[in-house]
C-alpha cells in the first residue's frame, strides 16, 4: 500500500524518520536476475539494484489460491548466499493487527465493550498530562484516536543501543506518560505505537492469561499458520530460514547485523515474527470472516480518515484500506522493524501479496517503491 512511513515504524525504528537521506547502501552481490516479463521479479531486482535493499523478496497469491515467489539480493552480506523468498521475517506492525483480532474477539464474546472506556478493564493505569483512561475507549485505542503520547519518542535517538535491551510493556508505557498528550481522546488521528501496548495490557486484564498465549492460540493456532510465532520473553534469535536483517544509526558508518535483535520494544505493537506466504494467508483468512463474528469484522472495517498515510489510504481497528492503482481496494497493514520493513495487503477476491526488504527504508523514494511493488504485485495477478 502506497502510504508514507508512520503506519509502520514501531520500537526503536522510529529513528528512521530522521534519517531519510540519499546515502546509499553500497554495492551488493547475489542474486540478480534479468529484466524479465514478470513486473513483481523486475520490482524486486530494481529494490536490490537501485535502491540497495541487501534482499527483497515477494510472495503473492492469485485469486485461485495458487502462490509465485520471488527473491533478489543476498541473505548475507559475508557469505553472498541466496535469500530465502518465504523466509521468516520480522514483521513489525502487522503485528498490530493479530492484537486487534483478539481485542475484538474479546467483544464478540462480550467481555469488553469497543466503545467502553479503557479505565473499566485496566482502572487507573492510564493518567497523565491530559491523559485518563475513563475517556479513552477501546475503539480509540485501536483507530489510533485516544490522543495517548508516543512512547517511542524516547527511543528515537538509535535503535542499536537497545538491540539486546529487554523493555516490560508497563515500561514502554511510563515512557509514553511521561509526556504530554497530543490531543483529547476522540480530537484526530495519530498512528501512536502507545495504543497497542494499553491494548495487549487489556487483553491480560480480561483474559487472566499472557497476551502472547492469548494472540497466539486465537489468531496463530486457530487458522493454522504454521510459520507465525510470538516471540516469547529472551527470544532474540530469528528461526531459519531466513534472510539477515540490517541496520545502521548513522547513514555514515557501515550497516549492522540486527537478525538477533530483542523486540520487547515493540511487544503487541511489533514484536510478531512469520513469513510472506503466512502473512498472506493471515490476512485473506480475516476477511473470509474465518477470525471474526460478521460484526466485528464489520467495525474492524469502518474506517476514519488518517490523511498522514496518504489520500487513498484510511485506517479502520487495526488494519488499513488503500485504494490501488487498478481501482481495487486492498486490506493490510505493514511493519518496520530494525533489520525488516514488510508492506502486504489481501482483497476481497482472494489475492493477496506481501513484499519485505531487509533493510528499512531510509529515503522516501525507496520506502515509496516498495509500496509500489505491493501495488504491482496486487493489480498485476
Amino acid at each position: 500500500m502506497i502510504t508514507t512511513s508512520s503506519r509502520r515504524w514501531t520500537g526503536a525504528s522510529v529513528l528512521t524518520l530522521t534519517l531519510l537521506s540519499t546515502a546509499a547502501l553500497g554495492t551488493l552481490g547475489g542474486v540478480a536476475h534479468a529484466s524479465t516479463a514478470n513486473p513483481v521479479r523486475q520490482a524486486m531486482d530494481d529494490l536490490v539494484t537501485k535502491d540497495k535493499f541487501p534482499a527483497a523478496v515477494a510472495v503473492v497469491q492469485g485469486r485461485d489460491g495458487r502462490t509465485e515467489t520471488h527473491a533478489a539480493g543476498v541473505a548475507d552480506l559475508e557469505t553472498n548466499e541466496e535469500p530465502p523468498a518465504d523466509g521468516y521475517v520480522r514483521i513489525g506492525s502487522n503485528t498490530k493487527t493479530f492484537t486487534a483480532v483478539t481485542v475484538l474477539q474479546l467483544v464478540g464474546e462480550g467481555k469488553v465493550k469497543l466503545d467502553g472506556p479503557v479505565e473499566t478493564y485496566l482502572p487507573g493505569l492510564l493518567r497523565g498530562k491530559g491523559v485518563n483512561g475513563r475517556n479513552i475507549t477501546v475503539r480509540q485505542l485501536l483507530q489510533h484516536t485516544s490522543g495517548l503520547p508516543e512512547y517511542t519518542d524516547y527511543l528515537a535517538k538509535g535503535a542499536l543501543p537497545y538491540q539486546h535491551v529487554y523493555f516490560q510493556p508497563h515500561e514502554l508505557l511510563a515512557m509514553a506518560l511521561k509526556q504530554k498528550a497530543p490531543f483529547a481522546p476522540g480530537a484526530k488521528w495519530q498512528y501512536t505505537n502507545t495504543n497497542y501496548i494499553v491494548a495487549g495490557l487489556l487483553i491480560e486484564k480480561v483474559t487472566g492469561r499472557p497476551a502472547i498465549e492469548e494472540i497466539t492460540k486465537r489468531t496463530i493456532k486457530k487458522i493454522g499458520l504454521d510459520h507465525t510465532y510470538f516471540p516469547n520473553v529472551g527470544d532474540q534469535e530469528l528461526r531459519t530460514p531466513h534472510a539477515n536483517g540490517y541496520h545502521r544509526d548513522d547513514p555514515a558508518k557501515p550497516l549492522t547485523d540486527v537478525t538477533v535483535f530483542d523486540p520487547s520494544q515493540a511487544w503487541t505493537a511489533g514484536q510478531m515474527v512469520s513469513t510472506p506466504s503466512d502473512l498472506n494467508r493471515f490476512f485473506t483468512a480475516l476477511l473470509d470472516g474465518k477470525l471474526l463474528k460478521p460484526a466485528q469484522l464489520k467495525q474492524m472495517r469502518t474506517t476514519v480518515k488518517s490523511p498522514l498515510l496518504g489520500p487513498n489510504t484510511q485506517y479502520g481497528l487495526g488494519l488499513s484500506a488503500t485504494k490501488l492503482t487498478c481501482g481495487t481496494t486492498a486490506w493490510g497493514h505493514g511493519g518496520a522493524i530494525p533489520g525488516y520493513y514488510t508492506t502486504n495487503a489481501a482483497t476481497k477476491d482472494g489475492r493477496a501479496a506481501t513484499i519485505a526488504v531487509t533493510h528499512l527504508p531510509t529515503t522516501l523514494p525507496a520506502r515509496n517503491n516498495v509500496e509500489t511493488a505491493l501495488d504491482t504485485a496486487l493489480c498485476n495477478p
